[in-house]
């Protein structure tokens, strides 16, 4: 890829993509229940190799994919993402044993993976999480606490879990474990979200975790947590810019059609300059999108800059996002607010990316810190 477009290869993989989610995965996201896994849904991106591409393929990849799926299905798009979130630590950091047994069966669509590190009191400040891992044994912790906000619970089958192992450490004091969703005195309750994908609360009433759960080092958890978030963040501004395509598409359909004031809808200069403003913002977003996703898979995760470029692409594409759908319901009018309407189910998935992963004020915070570092 040049730094303005894609090879024809990645176009056509592209359109593939959006084709797959029109003719396949659409069908199966419609008949599942909003809050709830859908897991005919999961297994049919593992029947399609789409997740064994989360851990093949590279950032810049992994944009497009999660680009073009959510401009034709938004389900199968976080569906296909929180399996990543929830998976890549094991990939990068989990021993031989984690990994020959959970990914597997991830990458089929046949187990459902979650990233458990908000808490109640722990949200946008990660360093500050309380969920207590007492020592139990000469290697082996108990885990007491909340987790909360947590995408997938608690209907998932595992969790990538981070914990406080060394009081008053900070971020130097976070361990990751991954804990089967069956683990003794691990319960969970559905949160009835604005957004249709599940989300829940776990509650740890002495889980016991040891040496074989953790991932990566005792005390380096926080490191597994901010890589996964590093190269999942540009991700998910390609997420907004897929549905910010998908608004402005049907935009672009609605103005040209409509009949107003004598004449076409688009045929006013108010609206003209409107979907103009919309289609600049849209590409600006995929452009940030891009150039911090071939940025990591060019420099590498841990190279300096990374996490600027990620915090600036997940920045500036969820806020136009947010604008572009915004436009698009005023534009469409009252019928963009019934329920069943693409701009409608586009306004209440819009929302929550400006919060997961990093509030907006947080990346701010984090390209900041870069800057004056």
């Amino acid at each position: 890829m040049t730094a303005f477009s894609l090879n024809p290869e990645q176009t056509a993989r592209c359109e593939e993509l959006r084709a797959l989610a029109a003719e396949r995965l659409r069908p199966l996201a419609e008949k599942g229940e909003p809050g709830h896994v859908n897991r005919p849904l999961v297994a049919a991106l593992g029947e399609l190799g789409l997740l064994e591409g989360l851990f093949t393929s590279g950032a810049l990849d992994l944009c497009l994919m999660r680009e073009s799926l959510a401009r034709a299905c938004t389900e199968a798009e976080t569906a296909l993402a929180l399996q990543g979130l929830g998976a890549h630590p094991v990939h990068a950091y989990g021993s031989l044993t984690q990994r020959e047994q959970w990914l597997p069966p991830v990458r089929a669509g046949h187990a459902v993976a979650a990233f458990a590190l908000s808490e109640p009191g722990a949200g946008s400040d990660a360093a500050a999480l309380a969920l207590e891992a007492a020592p139990d044994g000469s290697d082996g912790w108990r885990l007491t606490g909340e987790k909360c906000w947590i995408s997938n619970a608690p209907e998932a089958d595992f969790y990538t879990v981070f914990a406080r192992t060394s009081p008053n450490a900070g971020a130097r004091g976070v361990t990751a474990f991954l804990v089967p969703a069956d683990r003794a005195g691990l319960t969970g309750t559905p949160l009835d979200m604005l957004s249709p994908h599940p989300i829940g609360a776990l509650a740890f009433d002495g889980v016991r975790v040891d040496g074989a759960d953790v991932l990566g080092e005792v005390d380096r958890g926080f490191r597994v947590a901010m890589t996964t978030l590093n190269r999942f963040r540009p991700s998910v501004g390609a997420f907004a810019v897929g549905m910010a395509q998908a608004a402005l598409d049907a935009t672009l359909a609605h103005t040209a059609e409509r009949d107003a004031f004598g004449g076409k809808l688009k045929d006013l200069q108010s609206v003209a300059h409107k979907v103009a403003e919309m289609a600049t913002r849209v590409e600006a977003a995929r452009l940030m999108v891009y150039a911090a996703a071939s940025s990591y898979d060019t420099k590498g995760p841990q190279a300096a800059g990374i996490a600027r470029r990620a915090a600036m692409a997940k920045l500036v594409a969820t806020e136009a996002a947010q604008f572009v759908v915004d436009a698009a319901v005023q534009l469409h009018g009252a019928c963009a607010l019934r329920r069943g309407h693409l701009l409608e189910h586009l306004y209440r998935e819009v929302r929550a990316p400006r919060i997961y992963e990093g509030a907006s004020e947080v990346q701010r915070s984090i390209i900041a810190k870069d800057l004056y570092g």
